[in-house]
Formats: structure tokens, C-alpha cells, sequence
């Protein structure tokens, strides 16, 4: 094989040369595509981008693309479904740019490989029940946003905790990533921050069914700090309406004014807006108030809060 190689490289005819060591041009090529110099970080292969498109050219984050396929996993009619099956769903559904390969490997990084999710959960799931809000801190919603770093071609998730009854944003986690671990301490720092680790009675969280909340780190955390965790059923959006209308909101006035440079200013801009939004922003069902605003008005007794169904 060295002595054939050596003589190819020097500018022989490769056939003729394999043909005089007695060397087949299949066992040729196939050793010297598999041999260790032929793997070397130089030519390690073609880096994982993060992304994929749709027909139309729209990018969409992997992050996104695990989402879907967690709420397809958990729906009642396509559970069933391999990664193969689940790929050409995703490319009629959702119009994505996407093989086979690259679905497996996104189930296979999140250990939901057909093998794998048949095994029982350790925390069953508990399905959203149509409820009546007549306060605050009595059901909130939380949901992923995915935002674009043009200058960094790289994708920041903002992760937010939304109550129904006030829709004030009580915290967010904003970052590269994002992983049961920030979603559980999300839920730790809003209960701090509506001082409720005193009370009995604590709120009903309601996600949809991305890799988040379906977590064990994440269901323990909310089993530690007393609360409910309720999921939506894959495909019903409107189940999360309030925490969705948000996120459009942001969208129109926040991101796509925006073409952000770097983290740093992607950060500051949606920290700054989040502010804005809870404090001043008006609100058409909250009276025209930020909020924040309607939130005191009600503890003031100068208000008294909407019979919300969800």
C-alpha cells in the first residue's frame, strides 16, 4: 500500500500501479479514505452548522428543530414514529431542509431514540386542565424564544416565566444554551421574587413539551419547590396564548428592528426592552396599563382582576 501510494503521488497511473502490487482499486481507496492521516482535524469533515432551512430559506435552530421533534415524540398519534418517519413529517409540516441522518442524530443526542422512550418516565404527564385566573401567582407560562447573532452567525434562546393573570415577565434566562438545569432555576428565582417560598399554595407552571420541560432535572426542580407542572398537548399553542402573544410581541417590536453584532448587544437590547414592556409598556387587556402597573393597581384594591379561562 506505501509503495502504490508513493508512486501515485509521483504521478502514475493509479490502475496501473495497483494492478502491478496486486492491490484491488476498492481495497485501495477504501483504506486509504479510512486511514488515521485521513481523519486528522485538518480534514475532520464538514463542521455541524447549528441550523437548518426551509424551502423558503429560513433558518431554523437546531434547538427549534428538538422542540418539534419532543412534541411529535409526545403526541398521542405520532409517538410511533422512527427517526425516518419523523423526518419526512418534519419536511411536510414545517417545509424543513432536513435528512434522515441529522434526525437521528439530534434524537440521539437527546436520548429519545425509539429504544429509549419506551422506557416508563419517572415523572408521568400531567396534561394542562382548562382553568379560571382570578389572580396573580396562580398560573404561570413558560415558553423558549429564539433570537439571531448575525455577527456571531449563532442563535441566543431567552427563556421567560410569564403570569397569566398580570403578564408581567417575573424573570427570564437568557444565554448560549439552554438546558432543564436554567429553566429549574428560572422557577426558584420568580418563586423569590414573588415571595412566595412562605406561602402554602404555590403556582401551576404550564410548558409546552420542549427538551426543557420534559427533563428529570427540570420536574425535580419543580417537585422540590412545591409546584405543579402541567404540559400542553403537542400542537396546541393556544393552550400557552399568553406566553405565545409575548413572544410575538417581541418579535415585532424588539428583534426584527434589531440586527445584532454581538452577544453583548443582543443581551443588552432585550434586557432593556423586557424592562420597558413590564413597567411602561401599555397593555389593551390590562386597562392600558404596563403590567407591573396593573399588578400594584390590584394589590392597592384600585382594580379588580378579569376571570381569565385558559
Amino acid at each position: 500500500m506505501e509503495i502504490a501510494d508513493k508512486w501515485i503521488r509521483l504521478g502514475h497511473a493509479a490502475n496501473r500501479i495497483l494492478q502491478i502490487v496486486g492491490v484491488s482499486e476498492q481495497i485501495y481507496y477504501y483504506r486509504k479514505k479510512n486511514a488515521p492521516y485521513a481523519r486528522s482535524e485538518k480534514h475532520g469533515g464538514r463542521p455541524v452548522p447549528g441550523f437548518s432551512q426551509t424551502v423558503d430559506k429560513k433558518i431554523v435552530s437546531d434547538e427549534q428543530i428538538c422542540e418539534w421533534l419532543c412534541e411529535l415524540i409526545s403526541g398521542d398519534e405520532t409517538d410511533v414514529y422512527g427517526y425516518r418517519k419523523l423526518t419526512v413529517y418534519l419536511r411536510r409540516e414545517y417545509g424543513l431542509v432536513i435528512n434522515k441522518k441529522k434526525v437521528y442524530r439530534l434524537l440521539k443526542d437527546m436520548n429519545l431514540l425509539q429504544p429509549q422512550r419506551r422506557k416508563r418516565s419517572a415523572f408521568p404527564r400531567k396534561l394542562a386542565n382548562n382553568r379560571e385566573i382570578t389572580a396573580s401567582n396562580q398560573l404561570w407560562e413558560m415558553d423558549v424564544k429564539y433570537g439571531y447573532i448575525a455577527g456571531e452567525h449563532r442563535f441566543f434562546f431567552l427563556l421567560c416565566v410569564l403570569d397569566v393573570c398580570d403578564r408581567e415577565i417575573i424573570d427570564f434566562h437568557f444565554g448560549l444554551s439552554c438546558e432543564g438545569k436554567h429553566a429549574a432555576a428560572l422557577i426558584q428565582r420568580s418563586l423569590w421574587k414573588r415571595q412566595l417560598f412562605q406561602t402554602q399554595e404555590r403556582p401551576i407552571v404550564r410548558t409546552d413539551n420542549g427538551p426543557q420541560f420534559i427533563s428529570h432535572v427540570f420536574e425535580e426542580g419543580c417537585l422540590k419547590h412545591e409546584t405543579i407542572h402541567e404540559r400542553i398537548p403537542p400542537r396546541t399553542p393556544n393552550k400557552n396564548a399568553h406566553i405565545e402573544s409575548f413572544h410575538s410581541v417581541l418579535e415585532s417590536e424588539c428583534l426584527q428592528r434589531h440586527e445584532f453584532a454581538n452577544y453583548q448587544e443582543a443581551y443588552s437590547t432585550v434586557t432593556v426592552y423586557i424592562e420597558f414592556y413590564n413597567k411602561r409598556r401599555m397593555h389593551g387587556s390590562l386597562n392600558d396599563l404596563a403590567p407591573e402597573q396593573f399588578r400594584k393597581a390590584i394589590a392597592a384594591g384600585q382594580m379588580c382582576p378579569k376571570i381569565i379561562k385558559v
